[in-house]
């Protein structure tokens, strides 16, 4: 088989690729590749190793070539595959979900909300700047997480993961799902809201919801006008899910008092207002980027396109239900 990887990626697992004894092609670019230049090492191939800055619809799949048998998507998420036009020719797609994942991503969404709230990274760079001539009373003053309320949207994996460090802080937790979870309520001491409710008394909010028609701009200036004044914000899910431009509009006016921001509206293209602003602490899409996320993630990347070449079903195979009339 002919495999292309379309990015070098952390860890030791494409090394059981490039020994399997088939013909593996890795991008020299260690960067997200043009579309011709993904064409350009993909076209021929039986298998593709993807990232989430690779997009493909149908019209990619067939410039491909009808070989293709398996995109396997080095993410959790898949928004960058158009799943039914793969599904309509038979190529399995598949993706990498783990603990490990969900549990970095859980950690990181901690990590900027401590940040944002207790404005670790301004005092950072207030010190570095000379500023810091001893202790004062009333500099870089932020909100204990202490007896306040957490609204996680989405009580999935990962949204799982954060309420469960909730209780470490002692904060109060309000969910939103499509129903609610009886077991994670007994287990966690966390209580089901509506969506309206879950905005109108949180002091923090999480977001924690796949992209979908249905969730995509679902933080709007609508949804903000609902929110209690100074909440804050942190995203670690998928970046269109907030309409960027009126967050920016909601922290200009203080209803939102600050926000932290891993995955963007239009990544890698960041609101310029949004990089200006003090009370925004930014990364770059970095939420799973533990050593251990990274690992388990190449793994299970590589795995499912070996399981191809068995002509096994792979673990993590996202659309199933072609299993049966897949390309062979």
């Amino acid at each position: 088989m002919k495999i292309f990887v379309s990015r070098q990626i952390p860890g030791t697992a494409l090394e059981r690729l490039t020994t399997s004894g088939h013909e593996v092609h890795i991008s020299e670019f260690d960067r997200p590749l043009t579309d011709e230049e993904f064409l350009e090492g993909s076209q021929g191939c039986d298998a593709i190793l993807t990232l989430l800055t690779d997009k493909l619809d149908g019209e990619v799949m067939d410039a491909i070539g009808p070989q293709l048998k398996i995109i396997s998507n080095y993410a959790v998420g898949f928004d960058n595959i158009n799943l039914d036009d793969a599904s309509h020719r038979g190529i399995v797609v598949a993706n990498t979900p783990s603990d490990e994942v969900n549990e970095a991503v859980a950690e990181h969404t901690w990590a900027l909300l401590l940040s944002i709230t207790r404005r670790v990274v301004e005092a950072d760079e207030s010190t570095k700047r000379g500023s810091y001539k001893g202790w004062e009373p009333s500099i870089f003053l932020g909100p204990s997480l202490i007896g306040k309320t957490l609204g996680i949207i989405g009580l999935g994996r990962i949204g799982t993961m954060v309420a469960r460090r909730a209780k470490g802080f002692n904060v109060r937790v309000l969910y939103n799902k499509r129903s609610p979870d009886p077991a994670a309520e007994a287990e966690l001491g966390i209580e089901f809201a509506e969506l309206d409710r879950l905005l109108a008394e949180s002091d923090f909010i999480s977001l924690h919801v796949p992209l979908t028609n249905e969730t995509r701009h679902m933080i709007n200036k609508d949804s903000i006008a609902k929110m209690k004044h100074g909440t804050y914000l942190v995203n670690t899910a998928r970046g269109p899910i907030i309409k960027e431009q009126d967050l920016v509009n909601a922290l200009r006016e203080g209803k939102i008092r600050g926000a932290a921001i891993d995955v963007f509206e239009n990544e890698p293209l960041i609101n310029p207002e949004l990089i200006s602003m003090e009370n925004v602490v930014l990364t770059p899409h970095i939420a799973s980027a533990t050593l251990e996320a990274r690992q388990k993630m190449g793994d299970q990347a590589v795995d499912a396109i070996l399981a191809i070449i068995n002509n096994q079903k792979p673990e993590n195979m996202v659309n199933s239900e072609i299993w049966e009339s897949r390309r062979v």
